[in-house]
């Protein structure tokens, strides 16, 4: 099954032969991408705008952000206007779900960052607004 899901997603990204021979180096990648694949089916990341104020974006309290277990924008079910600067702070958490997953352990259950701000610091400190997330790992329905 292993061998199936890395030939599919190395016909899908595009890998040379030699690149799919160079992919087989190392065991992580192939636990990596036969966890990821088990998984997908099962959850969404879903960010949730916590706290808003003077957002430049428009982002609100209660708006969430969807993002597929690979980081990918689920864009049908976001905001049409979404802030690189905001949407940047989910690389950690996605990155720390992921490597829950690919080890076997239960996504829902990271450590860090269950909380990401907006790099702006507000206008009270020379800045312009203040956006917080709340990131999880919820059942995909």
């Amino acid at each position: 099954m292993a061998d199936e899901i890395i030939k599919k997603y190395g016909k899908r990204v595009g890998y040379t032969d030699a690149e799919m021979e160079k992919f087989y180096e190392g065991g992580h990648r192939i636990r990596h991408l036969k966890r990821l694949a088990e998984s997908a089916p099962l959850y969404t990341i879903e960010a949730e705008v916590v706290k808003s104020r003077n957002c430049n974006s428009g982002h609100v309290e209660g708006q969430r952000l969807f993002l597929d277990i690979d980081g990918n924008l689920l864009t049908k079910l976001c905001p049409k206007k979404m802030c690189v600067y905001l949407v940047a702070q989910l690389v950690i958490p996605v990155a720390q779900i992921n490597e829950r997953l690919s080890e076997g352990h239960d996504p829902k259950d990271f450590h860090f960052m269950r909380y990401v701000r907006c790099p702006d610091v507000g206008v009270e400190c020379l800045g312009y607004g203040d956006v917080m997330l709340k990131v999880s790992v919820v059942p995909r329905v």
